[in-house]
């Protein structure tokens, strides 16, 4: 039986990442949209991958755990990498806290019931995340350790103080990174690690959408402002990842890695600070 790693939404970046670390493995690739982990196993499977699908939706725990269980009875799971979510340009506040804050808790909950030793898991953030102004040491730790069943009940969370997309984007991202720190620390007593990718602007046909779209324009400046001067690729964010879910990455976990082509540091000290 081979070992099984699980990809939790396999767009451009979840596909990428698949490539570097699934040779010899069974990928399970889930979807909300089974078609579309369908048309990623054909070219996986064409390129020589072991690709099963399934549907999953992540905003749904009982969803979840069926997907928990399909990905035990295909072998020991070895590894997560959940790469699904809405953006701000795709849903309003509410939703976005459900699917990319809540689910992403559950996730890390449930397959940390599950990765077997030696094990590691990949969430994909952003690097909105880095964006969002200080929070308490309270506000932080209420959303790394709060009950999954708990945790949009928040203050912080509240309709009435998260009213704006990207606002719930930001909070949700910061609190993957943060739930991963906390995660880490139970997923560790499993002899498993998992850790935090947050990028920035990746060109996948999402973010090309975006390139085009009535927001392009300030994209656009954010690349062009940003120390590297230009957007990243699949491939580059794979490479981290590919490290953090290796051996080369045995001593990684619970760590955050920011990889966004230095827009966040022109965002705090550069041409893109917001005006005082």
């Amino acid at each position: 039986m081979k070992d099984v790693i699980v990809v939790i939404g396999p767009g451009s970046i979840g596909q990428a990442i698949a490539r570097r670390v699934g040779a010899g493995k069974k990928l399970l690739l889930a979807d909300i949209r089974v078609e579309n982990a369908q048309a990623a196993a054909a070219v996986l499977s064409d390129a020589g991958f072991d690709a099963e699908v399934t549907s999953v939706d992540i905003s749904s725990r009982e969803s979840i755990q069926v997907l928990v269980g399909k990905a035990s009875s295909l072998g020991n799971v070895s590894g997560l990498i959940h790469a699904a979510g809405v953006s701000p340009s795709q849903a309003s506040p509410q939703t976005i806290l459900k699917v990319d804050l809540y689910g992403t808790a559950v996730i890390l909950e449930e397959f940390g019931n599950v990765i077997e030793r030696g094990g590691s898991g990949v969430v994909i953030a952003s690097q909105s995340g880095h964006r969002l102004g200080p929070l308490s040491v309270e506000q932080s730790r209420s959303l790394a350790t709060t009950p999954t069943e708990e945790l949009l009940s928040l203050p912080i969370l509240a309709p009435e103080k998260v009213t704006d997309s990207l606002h719930a984007y930001q909070l949700s991202k910061r609190g993957n990174a943060l739930r991963v720190m906390a995660e880490a620390v139970r997923w560790g007593k499993r002899g498993a690690r998992v850790n935090t990718i947050s990028p920035g602007i990746i060109i996948t046909p999402l973010a090309n959408d975006e390139l085009r779209g009535p927001r392009s324009e300030g994209y656009r400046r954010m690349l062009e402002l940003s120390p590297v001067g230009r957007a990243g690729t699949p491939d580059e964010v794979a490479s981290v990842a590919a490290l953090l879910l290796g051996a080369d990455g045995a001593f990684i976990t619970g760590s955050d890695f920011l990889m966004d082509g230095g827009v966040t540091s022109s965002y705090w000290f550069g041409e893109l600070a917001p005006q005082q």
